[in-house]
C-alpha cells in the first residue's frame, strides 16, 4: 500500500457479461462474507466503503456483436469504476476493487490513469493471471471481453474502451508485467509477441524462482511511474488452492507463491490500488477462495508472517 495512502476505499463490482459462464457477478458478496473490510481495519488502515457497481444480467441485456459481448454494457460499468476509482486518487485514498470479471480491470486502470495523467505521470500495471487477456474482437474465439482487456489498455482494439482513460494507450508496454502465465489463445500468441510486454510463463518461474520473477516484475511497473496498480485474477493460482474461478487452468502459483507477489508488492512500495478479480462462489469449495482473495489482499497492503 502507498505510504501516503490512509484510506483504503473498497468498491464491489458485480459483472460477469465479460465472461464464458455465470457466477462471477457474486464474488464481490462471498469476499464480503469472508470480512474483507473488518480484516483490513484490523491492520490498522482506514475502510471506506464505496458501494457496489450494478449492470443488467445476461438475459435482460443485448449481448450486441458476437466478437465483444455485451460492449455497451461492459463499457458502462468501466467508465463508472475509472470515475469512482479516479475520486479515490484525487482524495489520497488507495482503492480496492472487488469483481466481478477481469474486463473491468480497464475501468480502475484507466481511473488511475487518468488521475496521473492530469500530473504527467505514467502508471503501471501488474498483472497475475493464468492468461495474457490480449486478445481483440478479431482474435477472440469467444468474444468475451474478459479475455480482451490488456490489449485495450495497449491502445490495441476497439476505440472505446481504449478511450476510457482518456484517449490513447492508458500503459506503455514497457510499463507493464505479466505473471503466471500459462494459457494464451493461438492467435493471441502473435499479439502479445508484438506488444513486447514482459510476460512471465510458469515454466519460466519454475525454472527461475518466483522470487527472482517478481522482482524483476516489480521493477518494470515500477521503473519510470508514479506506482502501480496490481490486477489479480485469482484463476492465476493453482485450482487445488483457488477452485472458486471460471476458467480455471492447472498448474499455476502455489499459496505461497500467491502471497510471495502481494507481499513483495507492499515491501517495493508504489502501489497505488488494486483488483481482485474472477470469484466464482458457484464453484467454491467452502467460500475457500474467498478466503484466499481476502488474504492475498492483506499481504498487499502490508501483513506478514512476523
Amino acid at each position: 500500500m502507498s505510504p501516503t495512502a490512509r484510506t483504503a476505499a473498497l468498491i464491489s463490482v458485480h459483472m460477469d457479461l465479460g465472461a464464458g459462464r455465470r457466477g462471477v457477478d457474486m464474488g464481490p458478496s462471498a469476499i464480503r462474507v469472508a470480512r474483507v473490510s473488518e480484516r483490513i481495519a484490523k491492520l490498522g488502515i482506514a475502510v471506506e466503503e464505496l458501494g457496489s457497481v450494478y449492470t443488467r444480467e445476461p438475459e435482460a441485456a443485448p449481448a450486441g456483436e458476437s466478437n465483444a459481448r455485451f460492449l455497451a454494457e461492459i463499457l458502462d460499468v468501466c467508465e463508472r469504476l475509472r470515475n469512482a476509482v479516479a475520486r479515490v486518487r484525487e482524495t489520497g485514498g488507495f482503492p480496492i476493487v472487488l469483481g466481478g470479471d477481469h474486463s473491468i480491470a480497464m475501468g480502475s486502470v484507466s481511473g488511475q490513469v487518468a488521475h496521473h495523467r492530469a500530473r504527467d505521470e505514467s502508471v503501471g500495471l501488474l498483472w497475475v493471471d493464468a492468461h495474457t487477456d490480449m486478445n481483440v474482437p478479431r482474435t477472440s474465439p469467444s468474444g468475451n471481453i474478459h479475455g480482451m482487456p490488456v490489449s485495450h489498455l495497449l491502445g490495441e482494439g476497439l476505440p472505446e474502451l481504449i478511450d476510457l482513460a482518456g484517449g490513447g494507450a492508458a500503459i506503455d508496454p514497457k510499463h507493464i508485467a505479466l505473471l503466471g502465465i500459462r494459457s494464451v489463445d493461438r492467435h493471441e500468441r502473435e499479439i502479445v509477441k508484438k506488444a513486447g510486454v514482459r510476460a512471465y510463463t510458469m515454466t519460466e518461474i519454475d525454472e527461475r524462482g518466483i522470487a527472482v520473477c517478481t522482482r524483476e516484475a516489480l521493477e518494470i511497473v515500477k521503473g519510470g511511474t508514479a506506482g502501480f496498480h496490481l490486477s489479480f485474477d485469482l484463476d492465476g493460482v493453482d485450482p487445488r488452492y483457488a477452485p472458486g474461478v471460471g476458467t480455471a487452468v492447472p498448474g499455476g502459483l502455489t499459496y505461497r507463491e500467491a502471497h510471495y507477489i502481494c507481499e513483495a508488492c507492499a515491501r517495493a512500495g508504489g502501489l497505488l490500488g488494486l483488483d481482485m478479480v474472477e470469484l466464482n462462489p458457484t464453484l467454491d469449495e467452502r467460500n475457500l477462495t474467498a478466503e484466499l482473495a481476502v488474504e492475498l489482499i492483506l499481504s498487499a497492503l502490508g501483513k506478514t508472517i512476523l
